[in-house]
């Protein structure tokens, strides 16, 4: 995601109101999200709906690493040889039948 251009990308909520269409275009074609304002302060960011879902997965996927370390450092982790055994003979069963 391109990063915010201060004078491009900041705009009053009265603003948006009034130019709706043409704020979802600025979105769609820089790939820039807008950030809203309201009584001179940040109230809301206009993000482009890739841009969102790549967002929302990251935080799943930074989520994930964090429960799992969590969970190792509290020993409950599977050594590696473990699964690779495993999934080898589900893989080699699979194959005999």
């Amino acid at each position: 995601m391109p990063t915010v251009k201060l004078t491009e990308d900041i705009q009053p909520l009265t603003a948006f109101r009034a130019n709706v269409a043409s704020f979802v275009e600025q979105v769609r074609s820089t790939r820039r999200p807008i950030v809203l304002t309201q009584y001179g302060r940040s109230a809301a960011v206009l993000l482009g709906v890739a841009d969102y879902e790549a967002l929302v997965e990251e935080i799943e996927v930074l989520r994930d690493i964090h429960i799992s370390e969590s969970e190792l450092a509290e020993g409950k982790g599977i050594p590696h040889e473990v699964v690779a055994t495993e999934l080898l003979e589900v893989v080699r069963s699979r194959l005999a039948e």
